[in-house]
């Protein structure tokens, strides 16, 4: 059976799956039905791995055990194998998020946030920096700073951007404006992000940026993030991101920000 490599790429990725995985699953679907002896010749898989990852694909619900002797394994309809996927991650992803919010009450987390406060306490504040790869991860890292903002929140994006922290960050700074946090939002206004820019007021202050482009956010005057590519340019998975627990370089940034601030116009 010749498979190119390219589309057993494709596999790997959609499904989650193993380069032997996806082997053995394409071999089964090739012959409908087979015995682990034949799926290992077919897919030049070593017999001695063949029934452990023919066992993994029953589990994730690939493909069935038919009983008999020899015992045969069955390929199950690509649409079917795609709903049973679907079911069990939403099971899975459930099953890990109860897991954790039940931490929330548990005495691991307290152990762990013992184990970070020591540490902390021998680390320089210059030294709480770092960079992120990748925009769901620059989100993520956004959104932690903004819940633990105490006093002001400062947010420079572009277009686009604006759409996208709507989707990311709007309830964490709806819970922020509920304990008194000051949000100022500066990014370009058009018919693109009118409305989001609108919705934004009702958390923060919002002002139209046309003299200037730049993506970067500060949180009370001592934490800044700042991305360092155009957004229009780059892919998602290749935007890079530099956070900085500094007070001299973000009160600096913001004294500027103050002046350019005053001459933008207020969204409507």
């Amino acid at each position: 059976m010749i498979v190119k490599d390219e589309f057993l790429s494709r596999l790997r990725k959609i499904f989650d799956l193993n380069l032997y995985e996806v082997k053995v699953w394409t071999a089964l679907l090739s012959r409908g039905t087979s015995t682990a002896g034949e799926l290992s010749n077919i897919s030049d898989v070593p017999r001695s791995r063949t029934y452990d990852i023919l066992e993994s694909l029953e589990k994730k619900g690939f493909i069935l055990m038919k009983l008999g002797k020899p015992i045969k394994f069955v390929a199950l309809k690509p649409e079917e194998v795609i709903e049973r996927v679907k079911k069990n991650l939403i099971k899975y992803a459930k099953e890990r998020t109860e897991r954790l919010e039940n931490l929330h009450d548990d005495e691991v987390l307290g152990e762990l946030n013992s184990l970070f406060t020591k540490g902390v306490k021998f680390v320089e504040p210059s030294d709480l920096s770092g960079s992120l790869r990748g925009r769901q991860n620059l989100y993520n890292h956004l959104d932690m700073m903004v819940r633990d903002a105490e006093k002001s929140i400062t947010i420079v994006t572009t277009r686009e951007g604006l759409n996208r922290k709507f989707e990311a960050i709007m309830p964490t700074l709806e819970k922020c404006k509920k304990r008194g946090v000051k949000i100022r939002i500066a990014a370009p206004i058009d018919e693109s992000n009118v409305k989001v820019a609108r919705e934004f007021k009702k958390v923060a202050e919002v002002r139209d940026l046309d003299k200037m482009k730049a993506r970067f956010i500060i949180i009370d005057g001592n934490q800044i993030m700042f991305m360092l590519l155009d957004d229009e340019k780059f892919h998602p998975n290749y935007d890079v991101g530099i956070w900085v627990n500094t007070e001299f370089f973000s009160q600096a940034l913001e004294q500027m920000f103050e002046i350019a601030w005053k001459e933008m116009k207020p969204v409507k």
